[in-house]
């Protein structure tokens, strides 16, 4: 599958220029992820159910609230310890997903010369990498975590993606000893020409994380998929592994 060309940083709009990584990772999902020759059944796709509300974007909280007029009654603060405290940068070791049963370890992805961000090896399909160059998995700021949806041997890690119901779990295993958890917000799938690269890489004032593979579709023709799968997620708890 032929990769796209890097964006040139002139063909970008001014408030885009500072974030041209972010917008090069749109290769994690239309050139990271090799397709496979389809020989099983077609992934799932993410239904209606799993999407966000039309018109609606990720639920980051506002970073900057509006101060009130005049004081209003005081409504019940919520338990303090249902907002897990982001966690220091630490690299991420495992990925878990009881759902779709994903186990599967992690390894670092970095960008190549022409701007594209590596692909795991494909020799072995129950492998997921990370863009090591961002955010941990837990940190402050979006987490990005790729794999292969199929190979040429048959269905890949995130193979079933797509069928993620919200309210799902993903534990990040790291090398500190913790374990970030994430609640699933939203499925979706995006053509290639009609990826949202804010939406999907844009930075967030909270830990979350992303789950990209490949989706929306075959050419059988052309043996390639016509977008991506990308699964949000936010952090919800962090604690040790059980002995």
């Amino acid at each position: 599958m032929a990769r796209p060309p890097r964006p040139h940083a002139r063909s970008l709009p001014p408030w885009a220029r500072w974030m041209l990584p972010a917008l090069v990772m749109v290769a994690l999902g239309i050139g990271l992820i090799n397709h496979g020759l389809q020989r099983a059944a077609p992934p799932p796709q993410p239904s209606a159910a799993q999407q966000f509300a039309p018109h609606t974007a990720p639920p980051t909280p506002d970073p900057v609230a509006p101060a009130d007029p005049a004081p209003s009654p005081a409504a019940p603060a919520p338990p303090t310890d249902l907002v897990p405290p982001p966690l220091a940068p630490s690299r991420p070791t495992r990925v878990r997903i009881p759902a779709i049963r994903v186990d599967a370890p992690l390894t670092g992805l970095s960008l190549l010369k022409n701007g594209q961000l590596a692909s795991p090896p494909e020799k072995d399909p129950n492998l997921a990498g990370w863009y090591q160059d961002g955010t941990t998995p837990g940190s402050v700021g979006t987490a990005i975590i790729g794999g292969h949806v199929d190979t040429h041997t048959g269905p890949a890690v995130f193979y079933n993606l797509g069928a993620l119901p919200k309210g799902a779990l993903i534990d990040i295993d790291r090398a500190d000893g913790t374990v970030a958890r994430f609640t699933i917000d939203a499925v979706e799938a995006y053509t290639a020409k009609a990826f949202p690269d804010q939406k999907v890489y844009g930075p967030t004032p909270r830990p979350e994380l992303r789950l990209i593979t490949c989706g929306g579709g075959f050419d059988k023709r052309r043996k390639q998929y016509l977008g991506n799968v990308v699964a949000f997620a936010h952090l919800t708890d962090t604690r040790r592994p059980l002995p």
